[in-house]
């Protein structure tokens, strides 16, 4: 069981507690006031970030060490991330009834494009997603300019089609525990996933989940392995078939998606406890 579990699910998966998704934790003025710098100042401190981690190579390790434990830790008390596969995302959809689809603001900061929508905010409010009200560009609600309010079952083929493209869903807490978007990320434009796989520097978590291969279903086609943003498979050519290194794997499903025959399945990771997260 991961720790956020522990700390923020009472035991149980914490971000299908639909208290972290509660409109008492969306009106909180602290976190109201959070989401809205966090926005307005995304693309000059996110490039800074970047800059900064960059230097960080150059650092001796134990300054390394100390500032990737000290970010981690605020991220984790801020905005943080975890990896869910879509059987899960199906089960978030359930409890928020309110899904919009929003531009992605790493994107806008990586490929410079303001309006990739990769985002869906999710809210349990009767109205509009609390986080986006506190924004300019959401102020008018749900049908404002530039959101797609989503049906539950839209919002889900949606993320099938994501999934199928090879992205990653994540989702995303605004002053932990509360949630309030779910994202769809690979590894050249997700601000967090470059800092964590590319920098060593956690923002972003394992899923509860890890992907077991069936040999016996394996045909060897390798289309897993091209979609995998984790590395995590790789092809033994004196078998003819694919094989999952769970030390890699981050539970995301989406080698899933590509496999033809079926040979790919989630399990959860508490069942392989040596993995950890």
């Amino acid at each position: 069981m991961c720790e956020f579990c522990i700390k923020h699910g009472e035991g149980k998966t914490w971000y299908l507690q639909a208290r972290n998704y509660g409109l008492d934790l969306a009106s909180d003025v602290r976190r109201r006031r959070f989401v809205a710098e966090f926005f307005d100042d995304f693309d000059r401190e996110k490039a800074a970030d970047l800059r900064n981690l960059e230097r960080l190579r150059r650092a001796p390790r134990v300054v390394q060490w100390l500032v990737r434990g000290w970010v981690t830790r605020r991220m984790k008390a801020q905005h943080f991330g975890q990896v869910l596969p879509i059987e899960d995302v199906r089960e978030v959809f359930a409890i928020a009834n309110h899904v919009v689809r929003t531009p992605c603001v790493c994107r806008g900061v990586t490929r410079g494009d303001k309006n990739a929508r990769y985002c869906l905010g999710v809210s349990v409010s009767p109205k509009a997603i609390a986080f986006s009200d506190v924004h300019s560009s959401y102020a008018a609600g749900p049908d404002a300019q530039g959101l797609e309010r989503l049906d539950p079952e839209a919002a889900l083929e949606l993320m099938a089609d994501f999934e199928r493209q090879g992205l990653v869903h994540s989702v995303w807490t605004f002053l932990t525990p509360f949630i309030a978007g779910i994202c769809n990320c690979d590894r050249s434009d997700c601000l967090a996933m470059v800092a964590t796989v590319g920098h060593d520097t956690k923002v972003m978590f394992k899923a509860e989940h890890v992907a077991r291969m069936d040999w016996d279903l394996c045909r060897g086609c390798r289309s897993c392995m091209r979609q995998c943003q984790f590395g995590a498979i790789g092809f033994s050519a004196a078998a003819s078939k694919c094989v999952i290194d769970q030390t890699q794997c981050w539970g995301c499903g989406v080698c899933r998606a590509a496999c033809s025959s079926g040979a790919i399945s989630l399990i959860p990771r508490k069942q392989v406890p040596a993995l950890g997260w």
